[in-house]
């Protein structure tokens, strides 16, 4: 349960992703065609930097006692799913996959038949309020294409909030980092303070940016409650 009330836009959803985030969606089919179910077939370039990528993302489940249900949002054909089992985490949690690619949850499905794989809009048809403990949207926002960078703020800001809304306990996502030497025209580079602004002004103050896992993007962790250290004994050790 919330302590508090996080302050959440009042900007209502749009009734279908639409233009946006199709176009990433076809770039990241055409990567599979080439490519098959690997990580190049979702535009990583090595299966190392994506095993750092998941490695970090996970770590929004650090704090985890129980079995959570865990959403992989844009979850393509299903590599996190590879990565848990290679880690004998699979059992660890209870998971979901979600993508707007109807060919990316075929190819999930194909590989991981007893896994639940669902090709779905959120922004088009919300799933319930609260109905997953976390999401984890690996790569979801950090190329743009051809899309403009006011247009992939906008579809990042809106998607950001509608799984916010979703999760009970907080959410994960990487953007590319705008400190660099140079920056790509497809990629989707998203300042610090900017995202900062936007998060504590719609979504929840309660967020941590990491970017000490190797590569020129970086991870964002939001979170409904404060992560406060575990109080240690005796709880009023400042008096002695």
């Amino acid at each position: 349960m919330m302590s508090a009330p996080s302050p959440m836009s009042n900007k209502p959803l749009p009734k279908s992703s639409g233009e946006g985030f199709d176009v990433l969606v076809q770039h990241y089919e055409e990567c599979l065609d080439r490519h098959g179910a690997t990580p190049k077939g979702v535009d990583w370039p090595t299966g190392h930097d994506l095993e750092a990528r998941f490695g970090a993302m996970l770590g929004i489940l650090d704090r985890t006692t129980e079995r959570p249900v865990l959403l992989d949002l844009g979850c393509g054909p299903g590599l996190l799913v590879d990565y848990l089992a290679a880690q004998d985490r699979l059992g660890t949690v209870a998971y979901r996959g979600i993508d707007l690619s109807p060919r990316m949850i075929d190819a999930a499905k194909e590989r991981w038949p007893d896994q639940d794989f669902t090709c779905r809009d959120i922004l088009a048809d919300p799933l319930p309020e609260g109905s997953v403990d976390f999401i984890a949207m690996n790569g979801v926002l950090t190329e743009r294409r051809s899309l403009s960078q006011a247009r992939m703020i906008d579809l990042a800001q809106t998607l950001i909030e509608a799984a916010f809304k979703t999760a009970r306990r907080g959410i994960v996502f990487n953007v590319m980092n705008s400190h660099v030497d140079w920056e790509r025209d497809d990629l989707f580079y998203w300042p610090f303070d900017e995202l900062a602004a936007f998060l504590k002004r719609s979504v929840s103050r309660h967020y941590q940016f990491r970017a000490d896992y190797g590569l020129y993007e970086y991870m964002v962790f939001v979170h409904h409650d404060a992560r406060r250290p575990t109080p240690i004994e005796p709880t009023e050790w400042w008096k002695r």
